[in-house]
């Protein structure tokens, strides 16, 4: 089962980062912790987890400012958007089909 929310420790380690990064991040709106009263911690969960992980890839092995990280990753995101719109339209349609052909079927055949 996956984790719920990362701490900035476990986030450090897994991607071998510098803490400055997720600061960098956070302040371009590319991550959003959330903050845990008890102890006093941010939290990473699992969306801020993938974000971070293209982040790392598009400025180390592809050298895109952070910018361009953010111009990417809202791209990314309403190309997942749209994807799913035409799923849904593409899946109204497949429904739809069968019907209109026994319409057809019927006007032709009285």
């Amino acid at each position: 089962m996956a984790k719920e929310f990362w701490t900035k420790t476990e986030v450090v380690e897994f991607f071998q980062i510098e803490e400055r990064f997720l600061v960098d991040l956070e302040k371009e709106d590319i991550i959003c912790p959330v903050c845990q009263e008890e102890p006093l911690e941010k939290l990473f969960p699992p969306a801020d987890m993938e974000r971070l992980r293209l982040a790392k890839i598009l400025v180390e092995e592809m050298g895109v400012n952070l910018a361009g990280v953010e111009v990417i990753l809202r791209m990314r995101q309403n190309m997942i958007e749209m994807r799913t719109q035409f799923d849904a339209i593409l899946e109204d349609l497949a429904q739809r089909l069968p019907e209109a052909f026994q319409e057809d079927s019927l006007e032709k055949n009285p």
